[in-house]
């Protein structure tokens, strides 16, 4: 959409007295972000940039899912259903107001019976009449009276009499009423004391997770660390990609992806490097570094694991925003060895390093691998004995010699070379200069 635009001068603010400015073409698309103008050369050039909505993480850093409900059908009830594990999920502050107004509130209702009670046997208007209970002449004694029976405290000037039953009733009911306000208070102190929460605060996560090349390929990796000195039995890593799509009528989809991870199941005694190899299959295999400063997701990791003090199951959650990925870096190593122990330092928990690794996505990545050509080896002759490397017993080797035996009587007198066994006359041996060692 095209549209003219008057420029006013400087120091004229009335369009009566201002002169006459230069006009200008404007392009605004209404689909676009930015606007584009013609200016003339003395005009300063500016684009003004909207910036796009913050858009909220759907787990927060630390584990935290960031979901309101709204509207849920008989949501009181279900609280009431469950007050345990609502009563343990609830504040601190909170929870000890309940439980005070809980013995406050038992303390008034029971000193209110038996202030009725004293008033319907005529305690309170006849002084001489043999009371129900000692002592119990108003409404503050039978408040004070509910609170001793209930804490058992017991200072000696009130008790009951054996004149009412109505009273004993009471009185039993409420004993019994005060054992089970204080084992619901103990449990509840006692869970959210020892709440999964609390401990998975003591395993974290790296705040960022990296790319590197790991065996020949590109891997997705994120550290996590126990910081408590009692360890853990055994924990399972998950990763998943969350991405969350607006449409044009304002509905939501969110779709998740899992992540195979390399070695899932882990003992966590020492600060783990947790794995993903970017390999087809995978989310981020056809992802480079610039398709992933574009990309709208968020990487989901948790760890669950069981504490080897309580026996208790936990989990523990962040998540990683694309700009919170880092390609090209590795964690530094924070473990040394000593003579006696493996030093664990901390302090490297968050820190990375540059390292060099290919830009382009893992798909192109393992194209290229394919593509290098593998060296040949060089084409060889068949390998011929050298007649300088013989051996030389074939040097030495006497030649064959045909002998035709005419009769058993005739002396070789004519062959030189050889001499004759005596005791095997028809049998030849080579001649001394071919038998000599020094040969």
């Amino acid at each position: 959409m095209f549209y003219f635009e008057k420029i006013p001068l400087l120091g004229f603010k009335n369009a009566r007295t201002q002169p006459k400015g230069d006009v200008r073409l404007v392009y605004k698309d209404p689909n676009m972000q930015k606007h584009y103008a013609s200016v003339t050369s003395t005009e300063p050039i500016s684009v003004q940039t909207e910036d796009k909505a913050k858009k909220h993480r759907y787990v927060r850093k630390e584990g935290n899912c960031n979901v309101v409900f709204r509207h849920v059908p008989e949501e009181w009830l279900l609280f009431v259903t469950d007050i345990f594990t609502t009563l343990v999920e609830i504040r601190w502050r909170v929870m000890f107001l309940i439980f005070a107004l809980s013995y406050i509130l038992s303390w008034l209702f029971f000193g209110i019976l038996f202030w009725v009670i004293a008033l319907a046997h005529g305690d309170i208007r006849d002084q001489n009449n043999d009371p129900c209970v000692y002592e119990v002449r108003s409404f503050t004694a039978a408040f004070l009276f509910s609170l001793e029976t209930q804490t058992t405290i017991g200072y000696g000037f009130r008790g009951m009499s054996e004149n009412c039953m109505i009273a004993i009733i009471i009185v039993t009911i409420q004993d019994v009423i005060s054992c089970f306000i204080d084992t619901f208070v103990i449990g509840i102190v006692v869970a959210k004391m020892a709440s999964a929460r609390k401990r998975a605060q003591t395993v974290g996560f790296s705040n960022c997770a990296v790319i590197q090349l790991r065996d020949g390929h590109l891997c997705l990796s994120w550290r996590v660390g126990d910081f408590r000195r009692h360890h853990l039995v055994e924990g399972t890593a998950r990763a998943q990609l969350v991405r969350s799509t607006l449409h044009a009528t304002g509905k939501i989809d969110v779709t998740y992806e899992d992540l195979v991870i390399q070695q899932s199941h882990i003992v966590l005694v020492t600060p783990t490097t947790i794995s993903h190899r970017i390999q087809p299959g995978s989310p981020l295999y056809k992802m480079s570094l610039s398709d992933l400063r574009k990309e709208d997701f968020e990487l989901v990791v948790s760890f669950t694991y069981t504490d080897d003090s309580t026996g208790m199951l936990h989990q523990t959650r962040t998540s990683y925003t694309p700009n919170e990925i880092h390609w090209g870096q590795l964690f530094q190593e924070m473990i040394r060895v000593s003579r006696r122990h493996y030093r664990v330092d901390y302090t490297l928990f968050h820190h990375t390093a540059k390292v060099l690794v290919p830009l382009v996505s893992a798909e192109e990545y393992q194209l290229k691998k394919q593509r290098r050509p593998s060296p040949r080896p060089s084409p060889r002759s068949s390998p011929r004995r050298s007649p300088r490397l013989q051996r030389p017993m074939d040097l030495l080797k006497p030649p064959a010699v045909k002998v035709e035996l005419v009769s058993d009587a005739v002396v070789f007198a004519d062959i030189p070379a050889f001499q004759t066994d005596k005791g095997n006359p028809d049998t030849l041996s080579p001649p001394k200069d071919l038998t000599d060692p020094e040969l």
